[in-house]
């Protein structure tokens, strides 16, 4: 009772005219910005964080929080329609968004990405309305070893269920492996793999460059080929009556929408994991259940809610750490962590006695920006499917420049610029040769946050590899991984017995 109590006050102090017209604001923002490719949330924050100062804290980080949840919704938008990520967290959304675009749907698409969104939101604020601080000390709970483990996991989903043939999807990851390897040694602080001693490698490999480099130049260079400069997307129409048939079919994928929103939520609150990892390991989780895992990557739209689902979740998931332990969940967190100490906040367990008032107003908030996140989305689609109708000739040079800018903006560097290009004709020749592009993107995410948690948890036990069998957490993760991984192998056996026994009997 006490919870609903505080929440009721909150509401009221959410729902006051300035609050109310900053969420607005914060979430129209924020849907722009996040479809903006190479901006997304990290940069919005940061670049508005000083406007912040014009009203109350309250009020600042209600508008922060709401132009986070924005961006979550809006980097669907630009990878749906354009196949460019509108920020890392969407990446998994291209997957199966664009083909789905290419093929018409885009409407379905963009109305099963914001309910998704919706969704995970929703449940995601409700666990962290009444569990935060049990849910924080679990997060706790997970050392380097149970985080390696939950990235090896991630690998495997991709390995074991890959409907593409297994040794090109091993050679995706150890590519993307490769990549996220690039620049400095983490334990020594050497030089690897700095090719042709370019000094630009030495900051390594922006996931962003890749990603936009990838799903940009090369989804604009097949899309030109296969459509020969006609758009396949011009199909797509927007109606009252194909929004109510759609809604149909999307109750249907409300299994997938609630796990990709508890994993997400889960993976949020890990310290430092943020919500790409959560989304693009909803996906592969997604595919695991899914009764027809080679439609995935084709235009399933379970494969657009999952990690819609995930990312959403995950954002709200990743202040849960900030809040109870003052630790951020996520670079976007760690800025909104950064106001709140300019603020006079001092976040960790004291805050929910010391600002009572601001973490239940801040709580209200999320319902209250989920609400309009949504609703803004949808009355927004005809927009988006205008852009559709451009011809190819018009919609190509547009995704050139938008993909040129987000490779820049990050590090403004021209390096990245150029390695974006090189990105882009890799990915094109990839999708030529049909190796899969999925598993390349998960490396390159994974692999940073893979490779210290392997290495620090083999210092830690002096190169024991029973490290990740034993501990109570880690173990259950790593034999389910283990599986996954020696699935093909385990089917590929069933399937020689069972020709052996049929030419016996023959």
């Amino acid at each position: 009772m006490e919870i609903i109590q505080h929440l009721l006050d909150g509401f009221l102090i959410a729902l006051t005219p300035l609050n109310l017209a900053v969420v607005i604001v914060g979430v129209v923002v924020g849907l722009f910005i996040g479809a903006m490719p190479g901006l997304g949330s990290v940069n919005g924050v940061a670049i508005l964080l000083p406007m912040t100062f014009l009203v109350p804290p309250t009020s600042a980080i209600i508008f922060l929080a709401a132009l986070y949840y924005g961006a979550m919704y809006g980097g669907a938008i630009s990878s749906i329609m354009l196949g460019i990520p509108g920020a890392s967290t969407a990446v998994a959304t291209t997957f199966d968004g664009r083909p789905m675009a290419l093929k018409g749907e885009a409407d379905k698409a963009l109305v099963g990405a914001a309910l998704a969104s919706f969704f995970g939101g929703t449940l995601s604020i409700l666990l962290f309305t009444g569990f935060a601080p049990p849910l924080a000390s679990i997060a706790l709970d997970f050392g380097d070893a149970e985080i390696f483990a939950l990235m090896l996991l991630a690998f495997a989903t991709f390995v074991g269920l890959s409907g593409d043939d297994i040794p090109k999807t091993i050679f995706s990851i150890c590519i993307g492996l490769v990549f996220s390897a690039v620049g400095l040694d983490i334990m020594s602080g050497e030089p690897r793999l700095v090719f042709f001693d370019v000094i630009g490698f030495m900051h390594g490999i922006n996931f962003l460059v890749l990603a936009i480099g990838i799903y940009g130049i090369g989804e604009m260079l097949w899309t030109i080929e296969i459509t020969r400069g006609e758009s396949a997307m011009s199909k797509a129409v927007f109606s009252l009556r194909g929004i109510l048939a759609h809604l149909k079919e999307l109750l249907g994928t409300w299994k997938v929408a609630t796990i990709g929103s508890l994993l997400g939520f889960f993976v949020g609150i890990l310290p430092a994991a943020g919500a790409t990892p959560g989304s693009l390991m909803a996906y592969g989780v997604a595919k695991l259940t899914s009764k027809n895992p080679a439609s995935f990557g084709k235009g399933e739209v379970a494969g657009v809610v999952a990690p819609e689902a995930a990312n959403n979740a995950a954002s709200t998931g990743a202040m849960l750490p900030m809040l109870t332990l003052g630790i951020p969940g996520s670079p976007t967190t760690a800025i909104l962590l950064g106001g709140m100490v300019i603020w006079g906040m001092v976040p960790g367990p004291t805050l929910f006695v010391d600002e009572t008032e601001f973490v239940w107003g801040l709580i209200a908030s999320l319902y209250v920006a989920n609400f309009f996140a949504v609703l803004i989305n949808i009355f927004f689609i005809p927009v988006f499917l205008w852009m559709l109708k451009m011809p190819f000739t018009v919609l190509a040079p547009v995704i050139f420049v938008l993909s040129l800018v987000g490779g820049f903006a990050p590090t403004q560097s021209m390096h990245d610029v150029w390695l974006m290009l090189a990105f882009g004709i890799g990915g094109y020749l990839m999708r030529k040769l049909d190796y899969p592009l999925a598993p390349a993107v998960l490396a390159i995410v994974l692999g940073p946050i893979a490779e210290p948690a392997l290495r620090q948890s083999l210092l830690i036990s002096n190169g024991d590899f029973t490290v990740f069998v034993t501990r109570p957490i880690a173990g259950p993760i790593t034999v389910i991984a283990l599986i996954l991984l020696f699935l093909p192998l385990l089917k590929l056996i069933r399937d020689k017995v069972k020709n052996k026994k049929a030419s016996g009997s023959a």
